[in-house]
């Protein structure tokens, strides 16, 4: 089981991880451990592999920080469910190999600290009884998250996809 994490609007880059815990800024910390650790100090603490975030509009506004996508890579978040994405923060996360979702019935549905089961390659989350079917990702973004992202991608076909 895993645990869902709900976020509201407008979670930024600053919120995910602040500045001053930049790896350029502290070279010898792990970034994971410094994700939300102003906004929800506890989720790096106890969060699990697997665990679901979830949130409303405009998840990963604000700076384009790489780093905090991967912050939330190095936890180990098994995939973001959101009203709407940030355009450079989705891009960063599936860069990244973080599967990300816009779904309002789940946003909606998810409460804070439920367990859930993710199955993504069902595409389903399963909340108690109930059983919500995650929208199918365009075809380029589900081979860069089959592959782990866009650099293991190139790796083993040495292009980017959708390029011949």
């Amino acid at each position: 089981m895993n645990r869902v994490w709900k976020f509201g609007a407008d979670v930024d880059t600053d919120q995910i991880v602040p500045g001053r815990y930049a790896p350029y800024m502290r070279p010898d910390a792990d970034v994971g451990e410094a994700a939300f650790i102003e906004a929800r100090p506890e989720f790096a603490k106890t969060a699990r592999p697997g665990d679901v975030i979830v949130a409303l509009e405009n998840f990963g506004c604000g700076s384009s920080r790489e780093y905090a996508v991967e912050a939330l890579k190095r936890r180990k978040v098994g995939a973001i469910i959101a009203l709407s994405f940030a355009r450079i923060f989705y891009r960063n996360a599936l860069n990244l190999g973080i599967p990300l979702f816009e779904s309002p019935e789940i946003v909606e549905a998810l409460q804070d600290g439920d367990e859930v089961t993710l199955e993504l390659p069902n595409r389903r989350v399963q909340c108690g009884e109930r059983v919500y079917l995650l929208p199918e990702l365009p075809v380029f973004a589900q081979e860069i998250l089959k592959a782990g992202g866009i650099v293991p991608y190139v790796r083993a076909y040495g292009r980017f996809p959708g390029e011949e």
